[in-house]
C-alpha cells in the first residue's frame, strides 16, 4: 500500500482540544490545519464543505473524515491529514463525532487512508484509544498499521 495515514500527519496539523459550535465550523477546522502545514490552499475549505454537502463523511464511531471534492484536487500541494479531536464532541447532521480526520489527496491516496482508517474502527478498542488519545505521539501511534503476529 502506499503511504501510511500516520506517515501523512504533519505533527502540526494535530490539535486535541479543538472546539466547534457545529459541523460547518468543525470543516473549516480542519481545512485551516490542512493551509495551516502548506498541504493544500485556502480555496480547498470550499471544496470540503461541497463534499459534505453531496455526502457525509461520518464514519462512525464519532470519527468524521472531511475531505474535498475532485475538483478541490487542483488545490492540494501535497498529501496530508490533519487531525482534530472535538472533546465536547460535534453535532454531524445527528451524529456525534469527536474525532475529525480531514483529508488532503491529490491522487487516489485517499483510498489506501479510508481502508486503514476502516481497519482501525472495526477494532472498538482501537477506535475507542484513538478518540480518547491526548498526546500527538499517541495519536500517531495508534495510526500505524497494526501488524499481525503469528
Amino acid at each position: 500500500m502506499g503511504e501510511t495515514a500516520a506517515r501523512l500527519l504533519d505533527p502540526r496539523a494535530i490539535d486535541l482540544h479543538a472546539h466547534a459550535d457545529d459541523q460547518e465550523s468543525a470543516i473549516r477546522l480542519c481545512g485551516q490545519a490542512l493551509v495551516g502545514i502548506g498541504a493544500v490552499g485556502p480555496d480547498y475549505i470550499p471544496a470540503m464543505l461541497a463534499r459534505e454537502s453531496s455526502i457525509s463523511t461520518y464514519l462512525g464511531e464519532g470519527v468524521a473524515i472531511p475531505h474535498g471534492t475532485v475538483a478541490g484536487k487542483d488545490a492540494v500541494h501535497h498529501d496530508a491529514l490533519a487531525v482534530l479531536r472535538f472533546p465536547d464532541g460535534v453535532d454531524w447532521a445527528g451524529e456525534p463525532v469527536t474525532l475529525c480526520i480531514a483529508i488532503a489527496a491529490r491522487g487516489d491516496a485517499h483510498i489506501g487512508i479510508l481502508t486503514e482508517l476502516a481497519e482501525i474502527l472495526l477494532d472498538p478498542d482501537r477506535a475507542r484509544a484513538l478518540r480518547a488519545a491526548t498526546t500527538a505521539d499517541e495519536l500517531t501511534g495508534l495510526l500505524q498499521p497494526q501488524r499481525e503476529t503469528t
